[in-house]
Formats: structure tokens, C-alpha cells, sequence
């Protein structure tokens, strides 16, 4: 049964469209952008000329990947959110174009924004669970389908013509130095998926070549990053949620294990630099524990200090979570434990 209204009623009440919301405009350009620059990233990483649109064909692995992987993600928030009425934006992707002077993986993540007050710490505890669990997943299916299709030697051949297979090393001067560091879950999968006896297992100095594993572990530490328990980080939401005051301890411990973590990789860096008007050694030759520091997580530490803060705010209703969800948390930390790496990038000078 539907009512009608007199005429006169029906001119008046009758709502007018809603207006464009102009930031979904920019939310779709800014992905279109992210698309374009990580197409870009895909095709220097395979070694192709990215001048050549010839080319663009070959980025398009990798861009897809990430952008499945990072919008995997961003939209665990969001419906989370969704879920508990809190409005929020949709993801705004960040672009990064290409330069000589950092590593070029196209874009800089991408992020939402809640536009009301998060009510609950069940709520809080939703959505910032959300992102990281379902990044993971995605990093995993990305990650299974890269080591099932697996390219022959030819490929590596065709970037490296000289590589040894015997030292997994190449002596070309061509090309960047760059090492990832590996993960449990990264070598796990591969020891599960692989089969270095009859196949070519590219080593953690070559997965770069590779578009989905290279974004499989790019997943996997942009999700290690996003679980430090500091802040408003993902972590962060996740210790507030479940510790209430007592992650403040939690905070502080790990924005000194950073700051502990990256500092002597600084050090080795300022003592390369002496090392060229005295004999010195470097820091990574003098002192082991040095191989396992990255100068990234010392700016990370700083970042969390003073932008993300180390203390999260609290929220309008403090009722603890019920054990089901505090379950989840647990497996959270295991994600992390298995995405962590403590030099995620080695650069050989």
C-alpha cells in the first residue's frame, strides 16, 4: 500500500537529489593515478623501458596485484565501519611517481578517513582488525599464485645474462643492489609451493623481477608496519581496544625496540662516511647484531612520536571486549610476528 500526498504536499516535501559528493571525484583520481605510476613501478621492476608504452602491458601484473592487495585492506576498514554506523570516507589511494631517489613501488598505501566519532571499543576494535586480516589474506593468495607461476630460468636470464645459478649472484653492474628481507610466512610459503630441485626459486636479492611476489612481500610489510601496537597505527587500535590504559606500556616498549632497531644502521651509515678519511670499519662488520637493523624503522619510531603519537584516545564506551574478539587480537599479533622483518631493505654499496 503506498500513501499519496496531495499535490500541493507532494511539491513540498518531496526531497531534492542529493548533491555529487565531490570527493569521490578525487577518490577516483587518485586511483587512477595509483593505477598509472604502480603500472609504471611494474614495468621498471621487470627491467623494461617505462618511456616505451609499448611496455605499459608488462607493469600491469604488478599494479593489479597491489592495488588488490591494498584495496583488500582499505575496504576491511571500511565495511567494518560500515557495519558499526561509523561513516567513512572510500580509500584514497596515493600515488608515487617514479624517481631515481627512493625505492619505486608506485604508490604510498592509501587510507580512509572516519568522518564520525568511533563509539565503541568493540567497534574500534572491528574496524582496525578489519584491514590488517584482510590485507593478509590478500598478500597470501597473491603470494601462492606468484610461487605456482613461477617463470622459467630463461626469465632471469633475459634481465641477468650472466647469472650464476650456483651463487644465486650476478656480477653485472647493471641494476640496483637491493635485497628484501625475509619473513616466516614468505619462506614458509615458498618451501610449501616450490620446488627448488626442479625449478628456479629466485632469492630475496631478485623477487623485485618477480610482480606478484614482489607485491606479496610488499603486503606483507606494509601489514608488519600497520600492527606495530603504537598509536593509531592498526596496531595500535588492537592494543587500545584490548589492554584499555596498559597499552601505554606497550606503546612506549615498542617505539624504543624501534628506535633501538634502526639506530645502528644510522651509526653504520655515519661510520661508512668516516671510513673514507680514517680507517674505520663499518658498524655491520664490526658488531653482528648491526645486520639485522634497518635506518627505516629509526624515522618509522620518530613518525610515531610525533605524528600517529604513541598513545591512543580513548573512546565514549569503555566496555571491554568479549573473548572471542580478544582471540582475534592474539591472532593479529601472530600476523604480525609473521610479516615482521627486521631489515626489510639491504642496499650493497
Amino acid at each position: 500500500m503506498t500513501q499519496h500526498l496531495p499535490q500541493g504536499d507532494q511539491q513540498a516535501r518531496v526531497p531534492s537529489a542529493p548533491a555529487r559528493d565531490p570527493r569521490v571525484a578525487l577518490n577516483l583520481l587518485l586511483f587512477l593515478s595509483t593505477f598509472f605510476t604502480t603500472t609504471v613501478a611494474g614495468v621498471e621492476w621487470v627491467g623494461k623501458n617505462a618511456f616505451e608504452l609499448t611496455n605499459f602491458s608488462h607493469g600491469l601484473p604488478y599494479s593489479v596485484a597491489i592495488l588488490f592487495v591494498l584495496g583488500s585492506h582499505e575496504f576491511g576498514h571500511y565495511f567494518a565501519a560500515r557495519y558499526h554506523r561509523v561513516e567513512v570516507t572510500l580509500p584514497y589511494f596515493l600515488p608515487f611517481p617514479p624517481t631515481p631517489f627512493f625505492l619505486n613501488f608506485g604508490t604510498l598505501g592509501a587510507l580512509i578517513r572516519t568522518k564520525t566519532a568511533v563509539p565503541t571499543r568493540k567497534a574500534m576494535f572491528d574496524i582496525g582488525v578489519a584491514g590488517p586480516l584482510a590485507g593478509f589474506v590478500a598478500c597470501i593468495i597473491v603470494l601462492v599464485l606468484g610461487f605456482l607461476t613461477l617463470p622459467g630460468r630463461e626469465y632471469i636470464l633475459a634481465l641477468h645474462p650472466h647469472y650464476d645459478f650456483l651463487t644465486n649472484s650476478t656480477n653485472e653492474a647493471q641494476g640496483l643492489p637491493l635485497e628484501f628481507g625475509n619473513t616466516i610466512l614468505y619462506s614458509t610459503l615458498s618451501s610449501l609451493f616450490t620446488d627448488p630441485t626442479r625449478q628456479f626459486v629466485p632469492p630475496m636479492s631478485e623477487i623485485y623481477h618477480y610482480p606478484l611476489l614482489c607485491v606479496g612481500w610488499f603486503g606483507l610489510f606494509v601489514t608488519a608496519m600497520n600492527l606495530i601496537p603504537i598509536g593509531q597505527f592498526d596496531g595500535g587500535h588492537i592494543a587500545y581496544t584490548i589492554l584499555g590504559d596498559k597499552h601505554r606500556f606497550v606503546a612506549k616498549f615498542f617505539f624504543v625496540f624501534l628506535l633501538i632497531l634502526g639506530l645502528p644502521s644510522i651509526l653504520d651509515s655515519l661510520m661508512r662516511g668516516i671510513s673514507t678519511f680514517f680507517v674505520a670499519q663499518p658498524l655491520k662488520q664490526v658488531i653482528p647484531f648491526a645486520q639485522y637493523s634497518w635506518s627505516g624503522w629509526f624515522l618509522w619510531a620518530l613518525i610515531s612520536f610525533y605524528v600517529v603519537k604513541l598513545y591512543h584516545p580513548s573512546v565514549a564506551d569503555e566496555t571491554p571486549l568479549d573473548q572471542k574478539r580478544i582471540v582475534v587480537g592474539w591472532i593479529a599479533l601472530a600476523v604480525f610476528i609473521l610479516c615482521f622483518s627486521f631489515s626489510p631493505f639491504t642496499v650493497s654499496i
